[in-house]
């Protein structure tokens, strides 16, 4: 059949549902969207932070950048900064910041930083936006235009909020048709395509293609084709998590530019600061830690910043998941995004860009028809594939350098027969080369060599020599891109407001 899409419906709300309905109606304004979501099935409400290249999202979906800020409790992001993830010494940290090193196109810094600064944290020799990070300031200016940087940014945001805000912006600003109901039933045309999602109340909802973003159920893609989960928690052994909302003691107390991740006997802790809050949670594996001594474990962390009466009165829930992904993310015309494609940590803010990444793919290689459909799975399968395993490596890469031993949590994360066998293979070439786009061949890698880098070299690894050394001048080009870093340490320090003062300015403009 040679089908032409004309009405896509999107299954399941939240900010999945909502960024996927927006950023289609968006750029295929001549086709129908519908999105249906159940009254009785709350959002997951997980992953409040963002990429940068969310900026460029919402952009494309028409928000204002001020209105997402304003309605979202938005703040900016400039990357993360883990703490006694390495050792559990006091002040033990690195950053993961956004931008990457100076000269990162044009020569390897690395190699300068190794022979000539190693005394200095990698992030902070190569790139000024850990000191940005570290002074909590904003990362551009008043009158900067919205969306664009001074330096690269993303954001924290309240979840729930968002997908409130989203959903308002695509029924009044895109005319996405909005359906609050329950789907009873899927049926299949006689070639095994969806044909429509009957519903109670407003009977069958015909459709051309169906977007799964019901989470980790998977409404379509798992109980429907089957798709099922290849679970890693084998490679990634968190499967919990402890989640609150922490009240600052006053407000105007700084709002952190980073996400603070702050690792902890049976996993780590997030920490993300909102205007009007913070969000922490402690994302661990009930296999070695139970859910009481995980709530302990983020009261006593909180307490170390509001006092412990506070902190005894927190609300915290609890989260499980099993970590991993489908089998297959588009079957005939049902491709699933969000949580229903897969779910892991939320170690590096990963779940919304990987949302970001499917819509986008599908939106930019919209199927005309169903020949053209099948060919376009078989690449999404593949791509979506290829990306999951990547995050992976990279989140394992996080736990594997590290030198501690205080639990047996530690101990078993860090053994050999954890450790996927492409990231075992670059580790063993990265003893003698830093890791570079060579190692990295997609057009789009999730994560690219400088986020490597940056783990790599503030966990302490050290590359044996680096090829790149005594190549093209590199010594004298590395110590003009060094000094540059050093330049621009103080005069953005001197220039760029706080993260508080900054948002206090922006809110206060558009009252």
């Amino acid at each position: 059949m040679n089908n032409k899409i004309q009405h896509i419906v999107v299954l399941g709300g939240g900010a999945a549902g909502w960024l996927s309905a927006g950023l289609l109606a968006a750029e295929h304004p001549k086709k129908k969207i519908t999105l249906i979501e159940s009254a009785n099935i709350a959002i997951s409400g997980v992953g409040e932070g963002t990429w940068p290249s969310m900026r460029n999202t919402l952009k494309r979906i028409g928000i204002e950048e001020i209105d997402f800020i304003r309605h979202c409790d938005a703040s900016f992001k400039q990357g993360s900064k883990f703490i006694n993830w390495r050792n559990i010494n006091i002040g033990e940290n690195y950053y993961h910041p956004f931008m990457t090193p100076e000269g990162y196109l044009e020569t390897d810094l690395h190699a300068y930083w190794q022979h000539h600064a190693s005394t200095q944290k990698y992030a902070d020799a190569v790139n000024m936006q850990s000191f940005v990070c570290q002074a909590a300031l904003a990362p551009k200016q008043l009158h900067t235009p919205e969306y664009a940087a001074v330096t690269n940014y993303g954001y924290h945001l309240d979840a729930g909020k968002f997908a409130t805000f989203l959903k308002h912006h695509c029924v009044k600003k895109l005319n996405v048709h909005h359906i609050i109901d329950d789907v009873i039933e899927v049926k299949n045309s006689h070639d095994d395509y969806i044909h429509s999602l009957t519903t109670i109340k407003h009977g069958d909802i015909d459709g051309d293609l169906f977007i799964d973003c019901t989470g980790a159920r998977a409404r379509l893609i798992g109980e429907h084709y089957g798709a099922t989960l290849i679970t890693q928690e084998h490679i990634l052994f968190n499967n919990s998590a402890i989640a609150a909302h922490l009240p600052y003691n006053d407000n105007q107390q700084e709002i952190a530019s980073a996400t603070l991740s702050t690792a902890q006997p049976h996993g780590w802790i997030w920490d993300i600061g909102l205007p009007s809050r913070r969000g922490i949670g402690y994302t661990y594996s009930d296999k070695y830690c139970d859910e009481q001594t995980a709530v302990n474990t983020l009261k006593s962390y909180a307490a170390l910043s509001v006092g412990e009466e506070v902190a005894e009165q927190i609300q915290t829930r609890k989260l499980s998941f099993i970590p991993g992904y489908r089998t297959q993310f588009w079957v005939k015309n049902c491709v699933a995004v969000g949580m229903s494609q897969g779910f892991i940590e939320p170690l590096e803010a990963s779940a919304l860009a990987m949302v970001e990444l499917s819509i986008s793919m599908l939106s930019e290689q919209m199927p005309q028809n169903r020949t053209h459909m099948d060919l376009l799975a078989k690449r999404f399968n593949e791509r979506f594939s290829y990306r999951w395993q990547r995050v992976i490596d990279f989140l394992k890469l996080h736990y594997i350098l590290s030198e501690r031993d205080d639990s047996q949590y530690w101990r078993d994360i860090k053994k050999p027969s954890s450790i996927p066998t492409r990231l075992n293979e670059l580790l063993a070439i990265w003893q003698y080369q830093p890791p570079s786009r060579f190692d990295l061949i997609e057009n789009e890698e999730v994560f690219p060599s400088a986020s490597y880098q940056y783990v790599l070299y503030g966990m302490g690894f050290h590359t044996q020599n680096t090829t790149a050394e005594n190549t093209f001048n590199n010594s004298k080009v590395g110590q003009y891109f060094y000094q540059q870093n050093r330049e621009k340490i103080a005069k953005y320090l001197q220039g760029l407001p706080t993260n508080r003062a900054l948002l206090n300015q922006l809110l206060n403009n558009k009252a």
